[in-house]
């Protein structure tokens, strides 16, 4: 198939829902269709933006404002789409994200309670016109997902109470169902029937975009 410019897919959710194990799958199936692709994820994607994120999940003996979880990841996020998104796009090549600016407005926007208006204004200086095309939100009863993880060593975001889970959650249902590029995949499922869900989502949507499809 025969693609101009790139597209960008991402794929969303709280801890415990399985993205990386879907991302795997996104890819196989970008693989078994021949189309090239980078993988990426959020926050990182760069050298400094991993710099960044490393010290976003640490534990730190202070507490750290909302804020300034929002103005890091804005920070890496910049980095990750100057230097790896829009020249991959631009090369004719898709990406596939763990994670973009969704998750600011499910973590730090509902999570954390900050202003979405004034996050807005953040996202368009930051990426501007620049949003994924295809956004596949893992969603999973918090409760759910936290058993999946209680066995894991957890990081300082994966430590947050059930009620933060919550509201992250809220918010990503929120965002889904106000804009259509997003599809939502019930991750409570057995993980081979999301897989087989998330590959024909990703098979749809490469009909729907290739060239001469109408």
């Amino acid at each position: 198939m025969d693609f101009k410019l790139g597209k960008f897919i991402t794929l969303e959710g709280s801890e415990g829902v399985g993205k990386t194990t879907n991302v795997d799958s996104v890819c196989q199936t970008l693989d078994d269709l021949s189309i090239p692709y980078i993988r990426t994820r959020e926050p990182g994607g760069t050298p400094m933006a991993e710099a960044l994120r490393t010290n976003l999940l640490a534990q730190w003996d202070e507490t750290v404002d909302g804020l300034t979880e929002l103005f890091i990841v804005f920070a890496a996020r910049l980095q990750h789409v100057q230097g790896v998104i829009r020249p991959a796009l631009a090369s004719g090549k898709w990406v596939v994200c763990d994670r973009f600016t969704d998750a600011s407005y499910a973590y730090q926007g509902y999570g954390r309670g900050l202003d979405l208006k004034k996050m807005a204004v953040l996202e368009e200086w930051v990426h501007g016109d620049l949003q994924p095309d295809l956004t596949l939100y893992l969603d999973l009863d918090p409760e759910v997902a936290a058993n999946r993880i209680a066995d894991r060593e957890q990081d300082r975001m994966e430590q947050e109470q059930l009620s933060f889970f919550h509201r992250v959650r809220q918010g990503y249902l929120a965002r889904a169902a106000a804009d259509s590029r997003f599809q939502t995949v019930d991750a409570s499922l057995p993980l081979v029937e999301v897989q087989a869900l998330v590959c024909e989502q990703v098979k749809a949507f490469v009909s729907t975009h290739s060239e001469g499809s109408n």
